[in-house]
């Protein structure tokens, strides 16, 4: 085996799919030739993001050649993935590979980063190179090395985009910003959601009697937490068709959770079926002083039917009979019939 003959056999050229906007010094203004060249093939690294180093090799010889690639570094192997798409390259070809790099997301949180004993810094930056064996377990197998390219591990932070590019290129400012970031953010995400504490629906729980007094609405513990969200963000709705075959099946539905079946022509079809009763017409002979109604029936009389589901439970009728009674017009009676699945 031998190392690497004067004319190299391929050609390895390295692309970062993300690259730092700072050296680890104090500015690209005050860099060097040699950083700023080291720079461009350097790859930048959040803990929980992934990135990628694209690796190109080029054949330079008129012979197909097989090869083996590895990442050699001073990170921890299992950061780093290889992804190839074969093990020859033809004459003059070229093969593409990508090396994946993922860092944990708990890089700057874990045990050795904050451990209060540790003399030595969390380290930032490493140093890679690929390496390539051609030919590998045969007499003329070969080995070349690329260029030696930078892994620099930051904390990503979003306040950077609202800086200058000339503080960008300062790689202190990124770490700085990050500390303002974790303080402020989570104040910002709030407010982010602060629709969703105004309703009741997704409010916690301990703003339903503030929002509940709002609606001038009565916490009642007899209703689930479920309950008590939809009634209080429909009770404005309720007290708009209070008295109303509408009012008070929307009522009974936010209760029992039954189908409104709006879709239904035929009341009876219902599974919340809210009926006036009819009988034959007036007849001459069978009217009794009292009752006698022209074209029959039972003034203001309605009849409750609900028929449940085992999905929607057992419906409790005492609870039914309660919410009809405050419902319902006071001159008004009614029956009531529940299907239960028990029934």
């Amino acid at each position: 085996m031998v190392q690497s003959r004067s004319s190299p056999a391929v050609s390895i050229q390295l692309t970062p799919m993300q690259i730092p906007e700072a050296l680890p010094v104090a500015g690209l203004a005050f860099a060097n030739a040699e950083n700023i060249d080291v720079a461009g093939r350097s790859l930048l690294l959040h803990p929980g993001h992934p990135s990628e180093m694209i690796v190109q090799v080029q054949n330079l010889e008129q012979r197909p050649l097989r090869v083996s690639l590895s990442v050699e570094g001073n990170f921890p192997s299992q950061w780093c993935q290889i992804g190839t798409e074969g093990s020859e390259i033809p004459p003059r070809g070229q093969m593409d590979a990508v090396l994946y790099f993922s860092i944990p997301d708990t890089f700057f949180e874990d045990q050795e980063a904050i451990s209060p004993g540790k003399k030595d810094k969390l380290t930032l930056n490493f140093r890679s190179l690929i390496t390539l064996h051609i030919d590998p377990g045969t007499d003329n197998e070969q080995i070349e090395r690329s260029e030696y390219f930078d892994l620099y591990i930051r904390p990503y932070t979003a306040y950077m985009e609202f800086l200058p590019i000339l503080y960008r290129e300062v790689d202190f400012i990124g770490r700085f910003m990050k500390i303002f970031e974790q303080a402020f953010q989570p104040i910002v995400n709030s407010y982010n959601v602060m629709w969703a504490n105004l309703d009741p629906l997704t409010a916690p729980q301990a703003l339903l009697p503030f929002m509940a007094h709002w609606v001038a609405w009565q916490v009642d513990s007899v209703w689930d937490l479920q309950q008590q969200r939809r009634l209080i963000r429909r009770a404005v709705e309720l007290y708009r068709w209070r008295g109303t075959r509408k009012g008070l099946r929307l009522y009974l539905h936010l209760y029992t959770g039954l189908p409104l079946d709006e879709h239904l022509p035929n009341e009876a079809d219902k599974h919340i079926s809210i009926t006036e009763p009819f009988g034959p017409s007036f007849i001459i002979g069978d009217a009794q002083l009292g009752n006698a109604v022209l074209a029959g029936g039972q003034p203001y009389h309605f009849i409750v039917r609900l028929r449940s589901n085992i999905s929607s439970g057992i419906i409790n009728e005492e609870l039914i009979q309660r919410i009809i009674e405050q419902e319902k017009p006071a001159f008004c009676t009614y029956e009531l019939s529940i299907e239960n699945p028990s029934n």
